[in-house]
């Protein structure tokens, strides 16, 4: 599927899906060296930063990727999505198996080009209930971390750890818990208290201080971003925010909440 990026609006599929028949038009077959320019990109920048840092790769989930295809983009209401969920429910287990394996060959691809850690983003689960979310992504989050296992055994590459960052799954963490993954993505709505609790000791936390913040004043920042590191504890926690950055964000924003995470520890 064609998707264009538009400024203001982020990707836009200008054809989206408009019924199940459509589905056997996707074609699986070739996706991976249709990507292969995300593994150069991601070859050139492990030699750029020189083990400074880790490099991160990243995918959408399928759930997530199936809304944008319905939708023809981002979508407040996922009111598209939702028909399907209704009208055709086998087409869209169809569509969410065909994408769980092209993404699972997608992230095996970064891998090998240089990725040293994978976070997996279901960004829509807010349009989803705990037991939506249990039928439709978790089977699917969870044949990815397996998946991923397997292949990377098979071509004798060293495993890495792994993320699922559910947006708005703070419903389902217990079970987001139990999918294999080494770390799980909170966003700012979690009480990091409380999720520990659910989660247990045995996961690592990423999160979770809201992009919006970043706004405010670099005290305010440091205020509230130490206040969260300390709430997190330091065993099995990476500090992050509770979503992604927004495009406006003063880069001072970033440096002193970088500056307050080594400042709390």
């Amino acid at each position: 599927m064609t998707v264009e990026m538009h400024p203001g609006l982020g990707p836009v599929f200008p054809k989206p899906l408009q019924n199940p028949s459509e589905i056997d038009q996707l074609q699986e077959g070739g996706a991976i060296s249709r990507l292969t320019y995300v593994g150069e990109a991601i070859t050139l920048t492990r030699h750029k930063i020189e083990g400074k840092v880790p490099l991160i790769g990243f995918t959408g989930a399928p759930f997530t990727l199936m809304g944008y295809m319905i939708e023809g983009g981002g979508s407040k209401t996922m009111s598209k999505t939702k028909d399907w969920l209704e009208k055709y429910p086998k087409d869209v287990h169809r569509l969410l198996s065909l994408l769980t394996r092209v993404i699972i060959d997608y992230l095996v691809m970064q891998v090998e080009s240089g990725a040293q850690l994978l976070q997996v983003f279901e960004s829509s689960a807010d349009h989803l209930t705990r037991e939506q979310f249990i039928e439709l992504s978790i089977p699917y989050l969870r044949n990815i971390r397996s998946g991923v296992q397997k292949k990377l055994e098979v071509k004798n590459l060293e495993q890495v750890p792994m993320t699922v960052f559910a947006k708005g799954g703070g419903h389902s963490l217990d079970v987001q818990a139990e999918l294999g993954y080494e770390v799980i993505g909170l966003d700012w709505t979690m009480d990091p208290i409380e999720a520990r609790k659910i989660v247990g000791d045995k996961v690592t936390l990423q999160g979770n201080l809201d992009p919006q913040d970043l706004y405010k004043t670099p005290e305010e920042i440091k205020s509230m971003t130490i206040d969260m590191v300390r709430k997190f504890g330091k065993h099995r926690y990476i500090a992050n925010l509770g979503h992604g950055i927004t495009p406006q964000t003063p880069l001072e924003s970033m440096t002193a909440f970088t500056e307050a995470v080594h400042e709390a520890i």
